[in-house]
């Protein structure tokens, strides 16, 4: 058949009652994309979940409100991925086939819940639960990079203070003292020594830890890298606790929405372990999984794996016995997002007292460095 496009064809097809499964070309299509072609953010995906909901309870045709959404976004990026669906819609295809064109902004999740939503007619209800659940899931990931952000900006600042008094204003003290002529006491010493080794290799050392971040980024995300780095961070001691409960709330949340939506729990299983954001709970996850299939129970195989609180396991187990799993694992995740945000509140007190701490010994204890050797001249002119 000659056409313009695949959608073309597609409701040719269609309008003689025949279903394609596969449309290819002869010639060769190129596409041109633009490397930087930025994400849609969560939040916006949320919105036009939410509203399309809302259309499709309404009695919209589906086609129709793709038309709609796609015309009032004011994301250039999202409004041509919408735009691309309903074309796509449009053409014959399911609209779960459509969104798994786009992975990046529509994940496995997304995509399986929509699946279930079509084959069950409870699309706009699956696409209630999916718009919660993201609101949710932002929620969290806001409380943790608030946590996150104030003690990396304190300490990224320090430093950088610390360099500006070792490269340009120690040198003048040190000039100074020579001068001066006295025996300079340890501390100053000590300061001076340190100033001469970051002016002599400051050139190599930002390079360096340029260097240092990329290749532990290239290890972590490495297979081997990011399972011994995240079994690590489970071990911390203050945020190790932090991240385990980041991690069973997103469990919770992720298992119970699939399996209120009808995801089958070995499908669910997979989805919930990618989105689990640990290597560690996602092998945890994995061998459940394998439990799972040969007859076990969820909770049993979890509670082996010493990722999950007993809490959580019996919580778990109880929702098995009397066919309430999804609703004791949004009781869980209700739960473990209250802990997170007690737990943010309690390790932004802690850091609070010991990032000032660290910035009176540092920064403190150069100045106190460099003034002692003043405050001896003045105590023998006096």
């Amino acid at each position: 058949m000659d056409a313009p496009n695949e959608a073309a064809i597609r409701i040719h097809l269609r309008q003689q009652n025949i279903i394609p499964t596969k449309i290819s070309s002869k010639g060769r299509e190129i596409k041109i994309s633009w490397p930087f072609k930025k994400k849609v953010k969560k939040r916006a995906v949320a919105i036009f979940t939410r509203q399309l909901a809302t259309m499709i309870d309404a009695g919209l045709p589906l086609v129709q409100s793709l038309e709609i959404l796609s015309s009032q976004q004011d994301s250039p990026v999202f409004k041509g991925i919408i735009r691309e669906i309903r074309e796509d819609v449009e053409g014959g295809s399911t609209f779960a086939g459509a969104l798994k064109k786009h992975p990046v902004t529509f994940d496995d999740l997304y995509t399986n819940l929509v699946v279930a939503g079509e084959e069950g007619g409870i699309l706009d209800a699956i696409l209630n639960r999916l718009a919660n659940y993201i609101e949710k899931a932002e929620a969290l990931k806001k409380k943790v990079k608030s946590a996150l952000v104030y003690p990396s900006t304190i300490i990224g600042v320090a430093v950088i203070v610390v360099i500006i008094l070792m490269v340009f204003v120690i040198p003048v003290f040190e000039t100074m003292f020579k001068s001066a002529g006295q025996t300079l006491p340890l501390p100053t010493l000590i300061v001076l020594a340190i100033s001469k080794i970051v002016k002599k290799y400051v050139v190599i050392m930002i390079p360096g830890l340029i260097l240092f971040i990329y290749l532990f980024r290239k290890y972590y995300q490495s297979e081997g890298g990011k399972a011994v780095i995240d079994r690590l961070i489970l071990k911390l001691p203050v945020f190790g606790p932090l991240f385990q409960k980041i991690a069973v709330a997103r469990f919770s949340r992720t298992l119970g929405t699939l399996v209120s939506s009808g995801v089958p729990i070995l499908d669910g299983l997979i989805i919930v372990s990618k989105a689990s954001g640990n290597r560690a709970i996602e092998t945890a996850i994995m061998n459940a999984r394998a439990s799972i299939r040969e007859g076990e129970t969820i909770a049993d195989p979890l509670g082996r794996s010493g990722h999950f609180p007993p809490m959580v396991i019996q919580m778990i187990s109880v929702g098995e016995s009397t066919g309430a799993l999804d609703t004791m694992l949004s009781k869980i995740a209700d739960f473990y997002e209250d802990e997170v945000d007690v737990a943010v509140g309690n390790l932004t007190a802690l850091l609070e007292p010991l990032l000032m701490m660290f910035l009176g010994v540092v920064i403190g204890g150069v100045v106190i460095a460099m003034y002692l050797p003043i405050f001896t001249m003045s105590s023998a002119v006096g």
